[in-house]
């Protein structure tokens, strides 16, 4: 373990590493980064600048993430999964990365790509069956069970998840249908099917 510290306290001095945290070597941690307590960053994961890991957090070595993306404690971020610029991951919120897991039969072959789109929210607790796309600026409540693709903009509430709404990209829920304006000032195109920034 204190190799594999000093080797990226060493080649990213802007990057902080808490002591107990395990960062095995060959991860690639984008300047600006922040790893906290007991989390495990794994040897062929490459993470972008301005991020920043809770405690208990591990992040496999097939995972790709973008910048300034906040995971907050004891989430699991499994091979397969893409996380794009600005993603909010919940604490405890899981991602999956095969369908029908059996512990007698083994299936990495099988894993399933999960793509959380820019400035995408998961809430605390909830799940992302792998597989499924969360697109650009969605919101996915807390504790629930995300089975499908996400549109851009959709809040997604319940078990399973259902779209309850649209949500401007500062975070609050947008009302009404047509041109949209949200207390923050940016404007929408809204209908039954999509959300659209104007």
């Amino acid at each position: 373990m204190a190799s594999a510290l000093r080797y990226h306290l060493t080649t990213e001095m802007t990057t902080q590493i808490h002591p107990t945290a395990i960062v095995d070597e060959g991860a690639q941690i984008g300047d600006g980064s922040r790893v906290w307590h007991w989390t495990h960053i794994c040897s062929g994961a490459r993470i972008g600048e301005r991020c920043s890991f809770g405690q208990g957090v591990l992040v496999s070595n097939d995972v790709v993430i973008g910048n300034n993306v906040k995971v907050q404690n004891n989430v699991s971020i499994y091979d397969a999964v893409r996380l794009e610029d600005d993603v909010f991951c919940g604490p405890s919120m899981v991602f999956t990365n095969v369908y029908n897991p059996r512990s007698a039969i083994t299936r990495k072959n099988e894993y399933r790509q999960t793509i959380v789109k820019r400035g995408a929210t998961l809430g605390a607790n909830c799940t992302i069956v792998c597989g499924c796309t969360i697109g650009e600026n969605a919101f996915v409540g807390a504790g629930a069970v995300v089975n499908r693709d996400v549109p851009a903009f959709a809040l997604m509430l319940g078990v399973p998840a259902k779209q309850r709404g649209w949500m401007c990209r500062c975070g609050n829920q947008l009302k009404g249908k047509g041109t949209v304006t949200c207390a923050c000032g940016s404007r929408y195109q809204i209908d039954e099917k999509e959300c659209l920034p104007l």
